[in-house]
């Protein structure tokens, strides 16, 4: 069951521009079996160009239906069958908008006729909808209006049904699948069956090999997949569209992935990755000792400038881990950003603050509980290496620790004749530290267990 779907539009993006016509096909698979065409008031003006396009006036659409007053009418015609459309990506990035306006989030599986012509009828030097129909010889009675559109579509749709059912002798996967349908026409579906289910990183390419995006998963098989059924926001379904190529590296251990993954993205800076990996922690957690000898904290935006003792994705989350060692530590308000006075704090007026933020109680006395706090932020042990699942039965793998600084990982097999500690240190890769690699380690290992911590 289809709903096969053309709009007209006041210009190009989904964000900024309106709906001004629409066109619904219901269709069974063998032929139409329900319509419905409406001009739609976008409620701001119509550009003069595309006027000279699609011949729709701002007059035309003066007394045309707003979108939320056919919004009901779209849901109920479009509700259990798949959207189809001539470079769908654009037709229900639209109408997703338009409804996100409203409140709701519409959600259908797609199907883009472009992505069927060019698996199904390959060979043409263009797949716009003007140029594949001149081909094929289906008329188009109203170019860039919906109706005229949606129509072609429909004859276009049916055409590559029939190829479907000649090359397969049924109805394949490529119909049935929706995700399939709509990804590069380059990509070989052939490896989706070949992805583990395992730990690791994934590296997509676009058609002329270029890196684009680097991940990680505990799964790469559900992550990727993920991915390729995407249809969520632009910015993803552009990146679907782009996949031309896809590789992946086994790490045994989800933390060896994460690890990966954030050292490649920072030397290879895949398009996609950019400003994601930016924007990951943009909070830290700060200490300094001020002129009369007291420890103090403050949260605050990540920079250069300053060694944050913990970074965080959010103001939020900064906020609440200082304001979590305040309570746990029994420190001053005050003198941890969390309090802006010129004289004692809040806490202290109420008995719980013994009195640093006004020269009750001694520097010395103060530092010892908030040296305490500043100690969560360090490892407990200095020297380590942290074992873990390996990428196979009798491999593990190690990161190495020293001074509480990261130095690398590497991988062993546990059945080794005298694999001892000076091997261990032998098999680790050298690796840099960094910020985010602190983080890393500090969260993976306080929300996950490892195999075992050996000292050295």
């Amino acid at each position: 069951m289809y709903a096969i779907i053309d709009i007209e539009t006041t210009g190009g993006s989904a964000i900024n521009e309106k709906i001004t016509e629409i066109a619904i096909y219901l269709h069974d698979g063998e032929k139409i079996t329900g319509e419905f065409v409406s001009l739609v008031n976008p409620e701001k003006n119509i550009p003069y160009f595309i006027t000279n396009l699609t011949g729709i006036t701002n007059e035309m659409v003066e007394d045309a239906p707003r979108f939320f007053e056919i919004a009901k009418t779209v849901v109920e015609l479009t509700e259990g069958r798949t959207f189809v459309a001539h470079n769908a990506r654009f037709d229900y990035s639209f109408i997703r908008q338009e409804f996100k306006s409203l409140g709701f989030n519409y959600k259908r599986n797609l199907l883009d006729t472009v992505a069927l012509s060019r698996k199904l009828i390959s060979g043409h030097r263009s797949y716009s909808l003007g140029n594949i129909c001149r081909d094929l010889k289906i008329v188009i009675n109203g170019r860039h209006r919906a109706a005229g559109d949606a129509l072609a579509t429909v004859k276009l749709f049916e055409i590559i049904l029939e190829k479907d059912k000649e090359i397969n002798g049924k109805r394949s996967s490529l119909i049935k699948n929706t995700r399939v349908s709509k990804l590069n026409p380059k990509l070989d579906t052939a490896k989706f069956d070949a992805i583990p289910e395992e730990p690791g990183v994934y590296y997509f390419y676009d058609e002329s090999g270029e890196l684009i995006y680097i991940g990680k998963s505990r799964n790469l098989k559900q992550r990727i997949d993920t991915h390729l059924s995407n249809n969520t926001t632009n910015r993803a379904m552009e990146m679907r569209d782009l996949i031309a190529d896809i590789g992946w590296e086994l790490t045994g251990s989800e933390l060896i992935a994460l690890l990966k993954e954030s050292l490649e993205i920072k030397e290879s800076k895949p398009f996609y990755n950019r400003a994601q990996k930016r924007s990951s922690f943009q909070w830290g957690i700060y200490s300094f000792t001020d002129r009369n000898g007291y420890i103090n904290f403050s949260y605050g935006p990540a920079n250069s400038d300053d060694e944050p003792l913990s970074l965080l994705t959010s103001r939020e989350k900064a906020k609440g881990r200082l304001e979590s060692l305040v309570t746990a530590h029994n420190l001053c308000q005050g003198l941890s950003g969390l309090y802006e006075t010129g004289g004692p704090c809040f806490q202290y007026h109420v008995g719980i603050c013994k009195g640093a933020c006004c020269g009750k109680e001694t520097p010395e006395k103060y530092n010892e509980r908030a040296s305490q706090a500043i100690e969560e932020f360090v490892f407990a042990r200095r020297n380590f290496f942290i074992i873990d699942k390996g990428r196979e039965t009798e491999e593990r793998c190690a990161v190495k620790m020293v001074n509480g600084k990261y130095s690398g990982y590497g991988y062993f097999n546990i059945n080794d004749m005298g694999f001892g500690l000076t091997a261990l240190h032998e098999c680790i890769k050298p690796l840099a530290d960094n910020q985010d690699i602190q983080v890393i380690l500090k969260q993976y290992l306080r929300s996950n267990r490892v195999e075992k911590i050996i000292e050295f």
